[in-house]
């Protein structure tokens, strides 16, 4: 791994970016052109400690995935992005076509092992891949019908969707993921049959995509409203794959809470 050399390649990319051709602000206070290192760690999902050490020649060996996240955050040509993977002495993985919707056995196995939690698995365009029976009882018995992309529930009202208090932030979260789909997964069919349809069918899609929102995966607290169990506060955690782009959505409540002796009661009955 040459450390120093890839540290200067880093820092080359950040400073020959321009904010407004990502969609960020730029204002008086940018001392420097370029994005800040703050910027391409969120762009990338990884924390900022990581990046500015491997800006620094500081950071341990880079796996794969985190250098296909750094690609795409600072737009590498397939050139820069091998010139990269050599730089921190990896073999170059051929830059996947598509977003992967297979699931892994252990990360199937480990919803079903968290009983009185609901938990989802999302691909990296937003189609529910997997689920336990409580996600199943909280976000609809018509999971498995069809009716699995969030951003298809969200936007054109297909399947059950449970208004929330968060709904609105939400919206922005979708769109944000999907655009760093967009960038990642250019040549996926199936991902550009969904874009098309939330284009044509959604106007508030279409306003929020131009406004190209960035939000990373982290902690969030929703109220919601289910058709038979009442108004649920909730918790909601994502844990990343890496290794295939997908989140894993933690539903749980506050200990003691109405809200996590409803959900107890849900788990009981699936």
């Amino acid at each position: 791994m040459a450390r120093q050399e890839l540290a200067r390649f880093l820092r080359d990319r950040r400073m020959a970016l321009r904010p407004h051709e990502l969609g960020l602000p730029t204002g008086a206070l940018r001392r420097t052109p370029g994005l800040r290192r703050e910027e391409v760690a969120e762009l990338a999902h990884m924390s900022v400690d990581y990046y500015v050490r491997l800006e620094q020649a500081r950071g341990p060996r880079p796996s794969p995935r985190i250098l296909d996240a750094l690609a795409g955050a600072l737009r590498l040509t397939p050139a820069e992005r091998s010139h990269m993977f050599h730089l921190a002495g990896t073999s170059a993985p051929p830059p996947a076509t598509g977003a992967v919707r297979r699931v892994r056995p252990h990360v199937a196995r480990m919803l079903q092992r968290l009983p009185e939690t609901g938990a989802i698995v999302t691909d990296a365009a937003y189609d529910i891949v997997a689920w336990n029976p409580l996600a199943q009882a909280l976000l609809g018995g018509d999971l498995g019908q069809g009716t699995t992309n969030v951003a298809r529930r969200r936007f054109l009202g297909e399947g059950r969707m449970y208004e929330t208090s968060s709904a609105q932030e939400f919206a922005h979260v979708v769109v944000a993921r999907l655009r760093r789909a967009t960038d990642r997964y250019p040549h996926d069919p199936q991902l550009a049959a969904l874009l098309t349809e939330l284009h044509t069918g959604s106007e508030e899609f279409r306003q929020l995509w131009q406004t190209r929102p960035i939000h990373a995966p982290g902690h969030r607290t929703k109220t919601l409203d289910h058709p038979t169990a009442g108004s649920l506060r909730l918790n909601c955690d994502v844990l990343l794959v890496p290794e295939d782009d997908q989140e894993v959505v933690i539903i749980t409540a506050d200990p003691g809470s109405p809200s996590a002796r409803t959900l107890r009661r849900l788990a009981a009955m699936g």
